[in-house]
């Protein structure tokens, strides 16, 4: 309607005008978006030129790179799982599988009886690469910028390549390690370093490029679990039955705790407050700057093994009195339990509005989030000792039948890989 009564001549030259200012305005956004990027891009290299840490979050349901899912071992993974969940694929080892899974970039890492540390493609299940130690691995895997690390029952923290599986070296301590190692940066940004427990009583802080104590923590007794890290500071408990924090930067001893009894599971770290069980039956909260107990649960008629999930009102965890519980953060008070027939040693995961483990009933079970009312559950025959790993709308867990499971919502057409 604009264009009657003008001539042919007009018509053009008006059409080749709005077409030039077009590509104009589209020419200078693409630019702008460009210079956008770089500099962003630009930004973020000189952060990392001056040693400028860069975090590590779970946020996109991606990844679960550690026992915990991070280094405060919250144990939530961001995404959401269906309802129900189908074997995707199951892979099988030599021997039980104790050992929790980290899943980063496609790929499953987990540790056998059988000596051996696996990684598998996450879709399919097909392995890609092992290492073998000498000696059963039942501790879980920590991948952090492209490499695993991983204690053996040998006394050894092994570094390999996490997409070859090639040795870059490993660390002699002097006990068993059990528990998983986590991670920091160092003060000045330049290196990572990784801490680990290990039943020669000390908390090790190795150099994840060279494999060289930075230094050593020790304590009273066996380090059982693994050390949590938040706040530049790493809290663990031992077998001496206390609460221990250390400076991340010299290891330097900051507070200690008492709990009551000796301490197996791994603890949970944020905001200044650490929740973990022990084997006197009781759950906690402690206030590392106040260096005290806030609270404490003891209502468990067992032992506590299970480390817990932390979600911002709730701490789940398992007990060896068969129970799952959920209580609030803030004064202890039970939310919900749920019962089921065996042990519950695993660790639960959080993701969306579910929680998942495993029990030594031979089960892996999902229940609401909100009420503890079970979803779902899938019969295997044999413990599940194995803590969950949840990534991409996909639950990764081990089972002492040997086998590493996966489960998703769809079923995959790989089926079972030996």
């Amino acid at each position: 309607m604009l264009w009657v009564g003008r001539d042919k001549w007009t018509v053009l030259m008006t059409t080749r005008t709005t077409i030039w200012v077009v590509f104009c305005g589209v020419l200078a956004l693409f630019l702008a978006g460009f210079f956008i990027v770089r500099a962003r891009s630009t930004s973020g290299r000189a952060k990392r030129e001056a040693g400028v840490p860069e975090p590590v979050v779970v946020d996109d349901g991606s990844s679960w790179p550690m026992f915990g899912a991070g280094p405060g071992l919250l144990s939530r993974a961001s995404g959401s799982l269906g309802e129900r969940l189908s074997v995707l694929w199951k892979f099988k080892t030599g021997g039980e599988v104790k050992s929790s899974a980290a899943i980063c970039e496609g790929r499953v890492y987990i540790g056998s009886s059988d000596t051996k540390i696996y990684a598998l493609d996450l879709r399919s299940g097909q392995q890609l690469w092992s290492y073998a130690t000498s000696d059963a691995v039942e501790a879980s895997p920590c991948f952090i910028d492209g490499g695993v690390y991983v204690g053996s029952s040998d006394g050894f923290l092994y570094a390999l390549d996490g997409e070859t599986g090639a040795l870059k070296w490993k660390y002699e301590t002097d006990g068993e390690i059990l528990g998983a190692a986590n991670w920091t940066r160092s003060p000045d940004g330049q290196a990572v370093w990784i801490l680990v427990g290990s039943y020669d009583n000390r908390v090790h802080c190795v150099d994840s490029e060279s494999g060289k104590a930075v230094w050593t923590y020790e304590t009273g007794n066996y380090v059982n679990g693994s050390p949590a890290i938040a706040d530049g500071q790493c809290v663990f408990g031992g077998c001496d039955a206390l609460i221990h924090t250390v400076a991340v930067a010299d290891g330097s001893k900051v507070t200690e705790i008492d709990s009551g009894s000796y301490i197996a599971s791994s603890a949970a770290f944020v905001d200044g407050q650490v929740y973990v069980g022990n084997y006197d039956n009781g759950f906690l909260r402690a206030d590392i700057a106040q260096g005290k107990i806030v609270w404490e649960y003891g209502e468990s008629e067992d032992a506590i093994f299970s480390s817990p999930a932390v979600t911002e009102s709730v701490v789940i965890f398992g007990s060896r009195d068969h129970l799952v519980r959920a209580l609030r953060r803030d004064n202890g008070q039970e939310v919900w339990s749920f019962r089921t027939l065996g042990e519950v040693d695993s660790s639960p995961a959080v993701c969306g509005d579910k929680v998942v483990f495993g029990s030594e009933d031979g089960r892996v079970y999902m229940l609401k989030l909100a009420d503890g009312k079970q979803l779902w559950s899938y019969e295997i025959g044999q413990p599940v000792m194995s803590s969950p790993a949840v990534a991409q709308g996909t639950v990764v867990i081990g089972c002492d039948d040997s086998y590493v499971y996966a489960f998703g919502s769809a079923p995959a057409s790989t089926g079972t890989v030996r």
